[in-house]
């Protein structure tokens, strides 16, 4: 016979439960700010063709647009509907120094998508495409398995290790469900974050952070504890996952 319940078992599992949901959701809320702000970063910087710490004012403005429930591939597609404008006008003595620049177009472009999505079920609630296929998230997580094997820093080869373990288990029992394995991949990458945070290469570490540290130093003061910390982890992160070829692993950059 199977194991009878009470109604305080019952009570004890869906406490259990919730406070599992409330990780989860802090948990996504640290993914989403790393992700969106770092997307956006990168957009930006790639289309202006030089190396420009964006200020806080622009920091402050893509907090808005996250606040707001602005989708990331909203705001990229607006960057690069700016950029491709710009580039084709004749005088190019002027640059984008500003993502301030790309401000109206996003928010004509939110405002197009937000019609757009009246009785649209196109995405689900993550956001994933539901065309993609098994197949190809199949691929794309053996992919980052061999990625993972393939870097030699060996301070981290433990975590590394584990993050294949869990990947390899999690493509054994693929299903359908792409919202479950969405999230499972951001659990294992945010895993792997702490890693390199914590268990890189100590000299690596400490000259990134010098690094890091004298990048950020103009916009410190203009910043508050929790916003200068998530920026310089961010920034380090950043550094880290180009330095050591480390993949990212969620459905967005299938």
């Amino acid at each position: 016979m199977g194991q009878k319940w009470d109604k305080h078992d019952f009570c004890r599992s869906k406490q259990a439960a919730l406070r599992g949901d409330i990780i989860w959701l802090r948990h996504q809320k640290f993914l989403n700010y790393y992700n969106y702000f770092t997307e956006i970063e990168d957009a930006f910087i790639r289309r202006r063709g030089k190396n420009l710490l964006l200020s806080p004012l622009d920091w402050a403005l893509m907090e808005g647009w996250q606040d707001r429930g602005i989708p990331l591939h909203i705001v990229l597609r607006a960057i690069e509907s700016v950029f491709d404008g710009f580039d084709k006008q004749p005088n190019q003595n002027r640059t984008i120094k500003s993502l301030f620049y790309c401000r109206e177009e996003v928010e004509a472009q939110f405002a197009e998508w937000s019609a757009s999505q009246v009785g649209s079920h196109e995405k689900n609630g993550d956001g994933v495409d539901n065309a993609v296929s098994r197949e190809t998230v199949a691929e794309h997580i053996k992919q980052a398995i061999d990625s993972l094997k393939a870097i030699g820093e060996q301070s981290l080869r433990e975590d590394l290790d584990r993050a294949v373990g869990r990947l390899e288990e999690l493509l054994a029992n693929l299903g359908d469900d792409f919202e479950y394995i969405d999230r499972t991949l951001y659990d294992i990458e945010s895993f792997i974050d702490r890693a390199l945070l914590s268990n890189a290469d100590r000299e690596h570490l400490k000259k990134l952070k010098k690094d890091v540290a004298s990048q950020l130093k103009l916009y410190k003061s203009a910043m508050d504890a929790e916003a200068y910390k998530n920026t310089f982890d961010l920034m380090m992160l950043k550094r880290l996952r180009a330095d050591l070829s480390v993949p990212r692993l969620g459905l967005f950059y299938l």
